[in-house]
This record gives C-alpha cells, structure tokens and sequence, in this order.
C-alpha cells in the first residue's frame, strides 16, 4: 500500500514521542500490504474498525487513533488524522470531508 503522507505520523509523534515505535510499526506492515478489502486489514489488525469511509487504527495500546481512508483499487492508504483517545473521543473527526 501507498501511504499519503508519512509527515502526519512524523508530526504526532514528535509532539508524543511514544507514539512513535507503534507508528512506525504500522507504517511498516501497511506498506508491505496488499489489501483488496477491510477483512484483509483487519487479518493483519485486528482492532481495526471502519467507521463511515475510514478505517481506524487504535495505536499504542489504544492510547491513540490512526484515522485513514484506504482506496483499495489503487492501493493508497490516505492519513486523515492521528489523534490521541481523548481528541478522537471528541468526534471532530467526523466533520471531515472525507468521513461520509
């Protein structure tokens, strides 16, 4: 999969570093996927949800929430957002565009 773009993982996990070894790992087993459909991602993450148009990853032992909007045909996997449990408890994330 393609993923568009790392630099929103760079930012979160500077402004919470331990994020970053749990990002880094999904970055690397998302990149080495092939997904066609979300029951394959959910094989290889099993706490993955979809929820609208996204597909949700819980990070960091559910500390963190990896929002995504993954277009299987072309094999991109887009960033929305990297939010910590309290800022995704907040629902903003669902006025995105993208969400519906």
């Amino acid at each position: 999969m393609h993923i568009i773009t790392r630099s929103r993982l760079v930012g979160f996990w500077e402004k919470h570093p331990e994020a970053k070894t749990s990002l880094l790992l999904w970055y690397k087993l998302t990149s080495a996927a092939d997904w066609q459909n979300f029951v394959e991602v959910h094989e290889v993450f099993s706490s993955a949800d979809q929820v609208g148009n996204f597909t949700i990853f819980n990070i960091g032992g559910n500390k963190y929430r990896l929002i995504t909007f993954v277009d299987y045909a072309y094999q991109k996997v887009f960033i929305r957002h990297v939010l910590t449990h309290a800022e995704y408890d907040k629902n903003n994330w669902k006025k995105d565009d993208w969400y519906e």
